[in-house]
């Protein structure tokens, strides 16, 4: 059953109370209010058929208030700290007049999808602060670290006026070059004195840095950090940059003690500046919203394909052909695609 108003169809619940239509959501959303700014999150995360009509509507509410905040990326390897840094960096810049939004990531079961979404737990001091907003999401086994509607989330938290945006990934190393591709600064964290000079870390990642940032340079680890800063700095020397105008930094930070996160924020800041001087910044955003057509078109595609009936009709069998080693992985995918209506 539904009901009409301003031109948006409304969803009613199975008892027959109306959920919030775009246009309230929206209007709590601009006001800066939390828990619609929560709700607004959930609905453009949800993977309910019957509320993308809605999603939809509402980011095209927002998404002309959205598009001013700085958008940081945070990765590294699990362990280094991403969390315990964010919570401290995120109070420091709430403390000096920012409002701060946090979009972390938890990783999702390969088995039952299920995430823990503990990052709101980690960051017990921002998750107080009245200025900032946190919001954990699971990634649903997406590549790259980053849930399935990170861009969606951004534009609701950017129209609410949130100034700053931390997106913490994963860190799983896989396709980082999702969250590269989506924000205006991406900071790798690295850990001192993990063992080789790239910690597991493709060099592709390092190659996406603008700033590299090795964590817990504290007690201890004081000594073995600086002489990580000392070996990334030569190790970048090699690697060509994404942007011939900004030379990638080395620094060294503590997320358990605050060393550092003044320069870290003034490396982030500086990047930002250099990016903006020469419409590089406004030329990198066209392109980010280019790939969030291009990712958009994908994953419609990828859920065209798994409800189409012939396509269902056909994969169990085809996918047992393929375990019992009777038919080739590509002449599998041929015979998918066959039926779905592509030739090959």
């Amino acid at each position: 059953m539904t009901a009409t108003r301003t031109g948006y169809r409304i969803p009613m619940s199975s008892a027959g109370i109306h959920e919030p239509d775009p246009e309230a959501l929206a209007r709590g959303v601009l006001a800066g209010e939390r828990a619609q700014v929560a709700r607004a999150i959930t609905l453009v995360e949800s993977v309910r058929s019957a509320d993308a009509p809605r999603a939809r509507a509402l980011l095209e509410l927002l998404a002309p208030h959205a598009g001013k905040a700085h958008r940081v990326g945070l990765s590294g390897v699990p362990g280094v700290g991403k969390s315990t840094l964010v919570d401290a960096l995120g109070l420091q810049l709430v403390e000096a007049g920012h409002r701060v939004a946090v979009l972390a990531v938890d990783p999702s079961s390969t088995l039952s999808g299920g995430s823990i979404l503990g990052d709101k737990s980690r960051m017990s001091r921002l998750a107080v602060a009245d200025a900032a907003f946190i919001r954990p999401s699971p990634s649903a086994t997406s590549l790259g670290g980053v849930a399935r509607r990170t861009r969606e989330a951004m534009t609701v938290v950017e129209a609410a006026g949130y100034d700053v945006v931390l997106v913490e990934t994963v860190g799983v190393g896989q396709s980082e070059v999702a969250v590269a591709g989506m924000v205006d600064t991406f900071v790798v964290l690295l850990l001192p004195g993990a063992g080789d000079e790239l910690q597991g870390i493709k060099k592709g990642i390092l190659e996406l840095a603008d700033i590299v940032a090795v964590n817990k340079c504290d007690g201890e680890k004081v000594k073995e950090a600086r002489a990580a800063v000392s070996d990334h700095s030569a190790a970048l020397r090699y690697l060509r940059p994404r942007d011939a105008r900004w030379t990638p930094r080395v620094l060294a930070v503590s997320g358990a003690t605050g060393a550092g996160l003044d320069e870290l924020w003034e490396a982030i800041t500086a990047h930002r500046a250099t990016l903006a001087a020469d419409g590089e910044l406004e030329a990198q955003r066209r392109r980010q919203q280019e790939r969030w057509v291009w990712a958009l078109i994908e994953e419609g595609l990828l859920e065209a394909f798994r409800a189409h009936p012939s396509v269902r009709a056909e994969l169990k069998s085809t996918l047992a052909d393929v375990q019992a080693g009777t038919l080739q992985p590509s002449h599998a995918a041929d015979r998918l695609l066959g039926v779905f209506g592509l030739p090959r």
